[in-house]
């Protein structure tokens, strides 16, 4: 008997909570639950396929590559077989697989499968978490979590990394904001991430200028 679109999103959740139950706190539980709402809330006004959208937002985090060595296989993986389980569509398990391949910043100059509005909507959706205060927070989470300076006037930020430094680098958390995090306004797809991302990015600003202040 075939799941309804509510008990594969049921169990979805599930399956996610019990993968990053010891994730790192910026890319936890939290993260996807973030970025399902944000991602709901831009294809309801896009009119993009829901359904793809919910699975997609759920799943685009399952085995990030950055705590796999760099193994990029390891979530599409693991969502494929998760997905199989459910017994949904080949189309529709190609297009989450989709999702989880291209949605990365890191991967943002790779041509996807399939460009589709449903991958864009989750983009910007992980794009906004990784702006304004939630995205300060993450930031410093993770450089935490690395062991990684806070900031170092000696360290320049390294500006237009290729995708194999940038997997790569170990620059501070400050140097974070202008490798990537200033950059991921100018990214967005749709009306409401680009207005989203607008206010989040000035609050980002002005942390900047009120970090170097207190640190001068």
């Amino acid at each position: 008997m075939k799941n309804t679109e509510e008990q594969v999103i049921n169990k979805t959740i599930a399956f996610v909570q019990k993968e990053l139950s010891d994730a790192e706190s910026g890319h936890d539980w939290w993260h996807i639950y973030r970025v399902r709402n944000l991602a709901e809330r831009i294809a309801r006004e896009e009119n993009a396929d829901l359904f793809v959208v919910i699975l997609g937002a759920l799943l685009h985090d399952i085995a990030d590559a950055k705590f796999y060595d760099g193994d990029e296989t390891v979530g599409p993986r693991t969502a494929e077989k998760f997905l199989h389980s459910q017994n949904l569509p080949e189309e529709i398990i190609g297009k989450i697989l989709n999702i989880i391949r291209f949605v990365s910043f890191k991967n943002s100059d790779e041509k996807p499968d399939d460009n589709s509005l449903e991958l864009h909507i989750i983009q910007d959706a992980d794009r906004l978490d990784a702006l304004g205060a939630i995205g300060i927070a993450r930031a410093f989470s993770y450089g935490g979590y690395k062991n990684r300076e806070m900031y170092n006037p000696g360290i320049p930020p390294q500006l237009n990394m290729s995708r194999a430094e940038y997997k790569k680098s170990k620059s501070t958390t400050i140097n974070h904001f202008y490798e990537k995090l200033l950059l991921l306004k100018e990214m967005m797809h749709t009306k409401t991430g680009k207005q989203l991302a607008e206010q989040r990015h000035q609050f980002m600003e002005q942390f900047l200028e009120e970090f170097y202040a207190e640190w001068g």
